[in-house]
């Protein structure tokens, strides 16, 4: 027996490779329950339903006056949820790190998680304790 999930996995990853987010979120409603519910932690906000979101999402441009680039590092997990990690140019070269909590139910996008951060600098403190990387640029 197949796995139900894979169909939306490979087209929200498909999607996600091409480095659109709008195509990502028309994905998103292609394979949503009518009943999902979308969190914004950051901002304290959640979206019920998948006609909320679908509207949201046909006023993103006009509203931000933004079209966003995703740069699209991985998708992991197993069963019924997922975690996809990318990077967000929002037009002023800001690489904001994105992180995905995809949970499905038969096949269907049932909740998603977002969570959205702008780079900082490290502090000096830390410096002893860590191991510095190539911190992740715009796309």
């Amino acid at each position: 027996m197949g796995d139900q999930n894979q169909p939306a996995i490979d087209a929200f990853t498909a999607a996600a490779n091409g480095g659109d987010p709008a195509a990502m979120a028309k994905v998103m409603e292609q394979y949503a329950r009518d009943d999902i519910v979308q969190e914004w932690p950051q901002s304290g906000e959640r979206i019920r339903g998948k006609q909320a979101i679908e509207r949201i999402n046909e006023m993103y441009g006009a509203q931000t006056g933004t079209s966003p680039k995703l740069t699209f590092r991985r998708l992991t997990g197993e069963g019924d949820t997922r975690v996809i990690e990318a990077t967000i140019d929002y037009g002023d070269g800001t690489p904001v790190s994105y992180v995905g909590i995809a949970e499905l139910k038969d096949g269907k996008l049932a909740k998603m998680t977002e969570y959205f951060a702008n780079p900082f600098e490290a502090p000096a403190w830390r410096a002893d304790y860590v191991e510095k990387m190539e911190p992740v640029a715009a796309r």
